[in-house]
């Protein structure tokens, strides 16, 4: 069993890819070369980078590093999927993101890619009545990124954030599956009330920059949020939505948004 492992280690294409970038980085730029190699070369497997740059990243004078780390690397042994999730939202930010040339990218220096990965900790964590260090994640996750996703939402897989800044998810909210959101996003809901309050959006969804998808409503699959709308009722399917508050203004305009970027709205608002 322990050959078999490793074999599919040695043949796995995305950790395979991401070492010889490492390596690239380390020729043409000697002075990341200690970052690099504590960081990539140094490891065996995507889980070990990733359980070691988030735990970096966590540390506090409250939580140490190493106790972080501990905490991770039985997460990834306990719930594979993680992995799954992690090679799934990296391959998202590679795929839609111009500004990402190299898969070692997302794992280095992009806020919204790690920040994803410590709510996927911290869900973890919450979903096995282990609350108190899920919320702390949760707070660390925030104060490092400044994304505060709540352990308790639920998000799918194959999810690119991109920029990250101020992006807020409620306790309640669930995302599908390729789901892109730009910086400033809120999931939230309209007031004090309790339990399922929260919106729930569907597969494949685009949401723009400063978008608010306010209380426990449905955004169809493949549907697109304009930046700086606020959406306080059902979007349907493959729908734009634009506006304060928002209104649907045309199609979504292909297949799959959330891959596209698309974000232009054309003619599909009418002439004032």
């Amino acid at each position: 069993m322990a050959q078999g492992a490793a074999k599919l280690e040695e043949v796995d294409p995305i950790w395979s890819r991401i070492r010889t970038e490492a390596e690239e980085i380390t020729r043409r730029e000697p002075l990341m070369a200690s970052l690099v190699h504590s960081g990539v070369l140094y490891h065996k497997t995507l889980q070990s980078v990733l359980s070691y740059r988030l735990a970096q990243k966590l540390a506090s004078e409250e939580m140490s590093e190493l106790i972080l780390r501990e905490i991770m690397d039985e997460a990834y042994v306990v719930e594979p999927s993680l992995v799954g999730a992690a090679r799934a939202d990296m391959l998202a930010v590679f795929e839609r993101d111009p500004a990402c040339h190299r898969l070692i990218q997302p794992l280095l220096f992009f806020k919204g890619y790690q920040a994803l990965q410590a709510y996927r900790l911290s869900h973890y964590l919450y979903e096995r009545d282990r609350k108190d260090l899920a919320y702390f994640i949760q707070m660390r996750n925030s104060e490092t990124f400044g994304v505060d996703i709540h352990p308790a939402a639920r998000m799918g897989q194959g999810i690119m954030i991109d920029h990250a800044h101020s992006i807020v998810i409620g306790e309640t909210a669930v995302v599908g599956d390729n789901v892109s959101m730009l910086h400033s996003v809120t999931l939230g809901g309209t007031g004090k009330e309790d339990h399922d309050r929260h919106p729930k959006i569907g597969d494949g969804v685009l949401i723009g920059a400063g978008a608010a998808v306010l209380g426990n409503i449905k955004v169809g699959n493949c549907s697109r949020i304009a930046s700086g709308s606020v959406v306080l009722s059902e979007v349907p399917p493959c729908k734009t939505v634009a506006g304060v508050p928002a209104r649907i203004v045309g199609e979504a305009g292909c297949s799959e948004p959330s891959k596209s970027m698309d974000q232009l709205l054309k003619d599909e608002l009418p002439t004032i």
